[in-house]
């Protein structure tokens, strides 16, 4: 019982804190407007460890490496948390399977980020195209959509370059992060 109210802690709190990490990271490499009520919570919520992180860990590439790591660093620890507390047996610390499963957990939320915002932006566009996080959603859809628009421009005034996208980042899901899934817990 105390497993799984410890489980429970880690799903709620650890977990969508390293998606958070890792949204703030997506937000600032592609460079997403964040005066809005969602850019300003996700803000709220992570400078206290993202402005001391930026203090020691520089950037890099022009990419948020601080937040990244920080990300990374609280996946990590939500995934030996769990594997504890399934009753993993640590006679060694599989490290390297570990650290190739936190990077591929990090990807597959990336994807899931990106489904989300598709979704959002999909609905709002019908219900609300002028709510305050529509610049959010845009900004971070448009580098993926952009491409997709090329290939398959609207239809009259439909546009299933959304639809095409996200049937294209499930696939993604399934076969290559999946197949990399399986292949890094193997190394547990």
């Amino acid at each position: 019982m105390l497993a799984e109210a410890l489980q429970l802690l880690l799903d709620a709190l650890l977990q969508p804190f390293a998606a958070v990490l890792l949204f703030r990271f997506h937000a600032v490499w592609l460079r997403v407007p964040m005066r809005n009520p969602l850019g300003e919570f996700v803000m709220a919520v992570t400078d206290f460890l993202v402005l001391r992180a930026r203090r020691v860990i520089p950037a890099a590439w022009g990419l948020d490496s601080a937040t990244l790591l920080l990300a990374f660093g609280f996946e990590f620890l939500y995934l030996a948390a769990f594997l504890a507390l399934q009753g993993y047996a640590y006679a060694h610390f599989p490290l390297t399977g570990l650290l190739l499963w936190t990077a591929v957990r990090l990807l597959k939320l990336s994807l899931y980020l990106l489904i989300a915002s598709l979704l959002v932006e999909a609905l709002l566009s019908w219900f609300n195209p002028h709510t305050p996080i529509a610049p959010l959603l845009a900004a971070v859809n448009r580098p993926f959509l952009q491409p997709v628009r090329r290939i398959m421009p609207p239809l009259g005034r439909v546009d299933l370059s959304i639809l095409l996208l996200f049937l294209v980042c499930q696939m993604v899901l399934i076969v290559i992060v999946g197949g990399l899934e399986q292949f890094a817990t193997r190394l547990l």
